[in-house]
């Protein structure tokens, strides 16, 4: 496993995205305790701060872990409409695939050959 603390910057993108388990959070909170206040770290995530510790398994041990960074960091929160939604291509007619044939040619199952014995 990497030491974390040789990382200048430790992204953390979509934190906190689906509950934790009790291992993940175990590993969280080791991360935490040992790279605040002494490393750069960008946690991203969709979720408020505050709602962090309902997505870990075991809170009791987060709990301070999670705590840290939220009062030695800088928040910044957006809002509004995402802007990933004028990024989406849109399909012009002209651009559809053609369409697949309507009409199929049924094939006939094969005639069973009867067997006497």
């Amino acid at each position: 496993m990497i030491d974390l603390m040789f990382i200048d910057i430790l992204i953390l993108d979509d934190f906190a995205f689906e509950p934790m388990s009790k291992e993940e959070s175990k590993y969280v909170r080791e991360v935490f305790l040992k790279r605040i206040g002494r490393v750069s770290m960008i946690i991203s995530s969709k979720r408020d701060a505050a709602e962090w510790l309902a997505m870990v398994e075991n809170w009791l041990v987060a709990n301070g872990a999670i705590d840290r960074p939220k009062n030695a960091a800088y928040d910044f929160v957006t809002e509004g409409e995402s802007s990933r939604r004028g990024l989406n291509p849109t399909l012009n007619s002209s651009d559809l695939p053609p369409s697949p044939l309507s009409t199929k040619t049924r094939l006939r199952p094969r005639a069973r050959a009867r067997h006497q014995c």
